[in-house]
């Protein structure tokens, strides 16, 4: 019996970055805000924050696409074993 191959759609990635997004955004705000007293620096802050790291997440997650599922795990076994590829 073979395994089915699950792929994240781009869409999906989409989502899953603009979700978490919110809510590292809004903890970034409550961060600065603390730190600085100040809103709107606190604003400016999140908001640039936001903008960056959600291509970044996005770039991070179809990087991920690519590694073949039990790669890391095979290479660790490797590793551990002393084996040689």
């Amino acid at each position: 019996m073979t395994e089915a191959i699950y792929r994240e759609s781009h869409l999906r990635s989409i989502l899953k970055a603009i979700s978490w997004r919110v809510i590292a955004s809004l903890t970034t705000f409550t961060i600065a805000d603390v730190v600085t007293g100040k809103i709107q620096v606190a604003a400016t802050i999140a908001g640039t924050e936001a903008f960056a790291k959600i291509f970044i997440y996005y770039l991070h997650e179809r990087g991920w696409q690519m590694v073949p599922h039990g790669a890391i795990r095979k290479l660790f076994r490797l590793k551990t074993s002393g084996e040689t590829a």
